[in-house]
């Protein structure tokens, strides 16, 4: 009897260690399964270069250099080199399969014109007609204009006349499915109106439906404003963020992307472009080593 109840002791006692063991295995597997989907993620990171980064290299060999920034780790352009139909001299669709034959989807363009007269209008908008359809033609989805004229800067009634014609023109691009955005530098938050950033007007005075925001991350900071700031007052404006430095991204140590990515959501971000305007290095050096630094940051959340 005494035997019979050792024996049944003994197997409670091989059970419960069995039990604890399976406790311990399950315990240490979860980290590695949430380490290996983080692992998962970083490598999903969909994040695209404006191309006037590499300016002087685009002018010299395009073929080149788009297969350098395709091994530098970004997933697709955004070109600022369109004349006459063409994208740096090459024909729109020749121009997407050279990206993608490096691994790099052509999704967006800067471009554009100064605001038109009266007498211009017909003139500008049949400019706008042949360059949306030659993005079009390949597959863009967004075309930004990156500059206004003087006049948007000399008084308010110059820049509501821009107001008026990127609302014109982001119509025209709506019809044929793209995007139409504006790029702002600082001078937009140095230069007021009645008290207001000239930045302010223009979200207040163009149409949401008809134009959105690609917002400088550095030009803002630059511009002494805060971007957060602009995303609690003008949510879901800002469809595009330019990331960008003094130099290399994280080489001034001014720029706290960790606190604009955390609003990222409320600002209305899908895509993170990378520009890089001035240099330690070769440009494509530069242009890589700010793909590194972003794909050290565990904040940076652009996926495809």
């Amino acid at each position: 009897m005494i035997s019979k109840r050792m024996s049944l002791k003994l197997v409670a006692v091989v059970a419960v260690a069995l039990l604890f063991m399976q406790g311990l295995t399950s315990c240490n597997s979860a980290p590695k399964k949430a380490d290996e989907k983080s692992a998962e993620v970083k490598k999903e990171q969909f994040i695209g270069l404006q191309l006037y980064s590499v300016r002087d290299d685009m002018g010299k060999d395009v073929a080149g250099t788009l297969k350098a920034v395709g091994e530098s780790g970004y997933k697709f352009v955004e070109t600022a080199g369109y004349g006459d139909g063409l994208m740096y001299g090459i024909d729109p669709v020749e121009f997407k399969n050279l990206c993608e034959s490096n691994g790099l989807q052509f999704l967006g363009a800067h471009t554009g014109q100064a605001v038109p007269t009266e007498e211009t209008w017909d003139e500008t908008m049949a400019w706008w007609d042949t360059c949306i359809a030659a993005h079009k033609a390949a597959g863009v989805k967004w075309i930004v204009q990156p500059w206004m004229g003087g006049s948007a800067y000399e008084s308010l009634e110059g820049l509501k006349d821009y107001c008026e014609y990127f609302n014109a023109v982001g119509e025209k691009c709506n019809a044929a499915g793209i995007r139409f955005g504006y790029h702002n530098h600082d001078q937009e938050f140095t230069t007021e109106y009645e008290g207001k950033p000239l930045y302010d007007w223009m979200l207040e005075l163009t149409d949401p439906e008809k134009v959105m925001f690609q917002l400088d991350l550095y030009w803002i900071a630059e511009g002494g404003k805060n971007a957060l700031d602009y995303f609690e007052k003008y949510p879901g404006r800002f469809e595009l963020w330019h990331i960008k430095d003094e130099k290399e991204l994280g080489e001034s140590g001014k720029m706290d992307f960790a606190s604009v990515f955390a609003e990222r959501e409320k600002s209305g971000a899908k895509y993170g472009i990378v520009e890089v305007e001035r240099y330690n290095f070769e440009p494509i050096e530069s242009c890589r080593k700010s793909m590194d630094y972003l794909k050290s940051q565990d904040y940076v959340d652009f996926y495809e």
